[in-house]
């Protein structure tokens, strides 16, 4: 009884591929207005990025937190100076929104650093919030922005 019903099911299933694969053979068509998604209007970004110094904080918490568990460093950052924006959208405006900063972050080593950060709208975790990119020049090891934090940079 088991093997037919299996066997059942497997027909049904290879009956449903069939004719599912014969539709699909048709001539390609434009989407009618049910498909088009229309209520999917797109991403509208109004430029609602915060300033600089809002991000010193996620930079300087984020910096320990690589330091320290990848590179087995204690460095940390010990604060900042001279900060200021460098671009706001410096590309056409249906880009993402950015805010291009940059500043001196002190260490706990006594080395003052350049550091190059990016603010970007509704680029935070799933979408949500502002996200941060950043580099401190001297200490990008993985060479993700490498030369010197270029690639941090407008």
């Amino acid at each position: 009884m088991r093997a037919s019903t299996s066997l059942k099911s497997l027909r049904f299933a290879a009956v449903l591929g069939l004719m599912f694969g014969a539709l699909s053979l048709g001539e390609a068509r434009a989407a009618n207005p049910l498909e088009l998604n229309f209520w999917l209007s797109g991403p509208r970004y109004d430029g609602g990025v915060a300033d600089c110094d809002k991000a010193l904080p996620t930079i300087a918490t984020q910096f320990w937190e690589k330091e320290s568990s990848f590179w087995n460093s204690s460095l940390k950052i010990t604060g900042f100076s001279a900060v200021r924006e460098t671009a706001f959208r410096p590309w056409q405006s249906d880009n993402i929104p950015r805010r291009y900063c940059t500043g001196e972050a002190m260490l706990n080593d006594g080395k003052v650093r350049k550091v190059h950060f990016s603010i970007i709208e509704d680029g935070g975790f799933a979408g949500y919030g502002n996200g941060v990119e950043w580099c401190v020049v001297g200490l990008d090891r993985n060479w993700a922005y490498n030369p010197a934090c270029r690639a941090a940079r407008p």
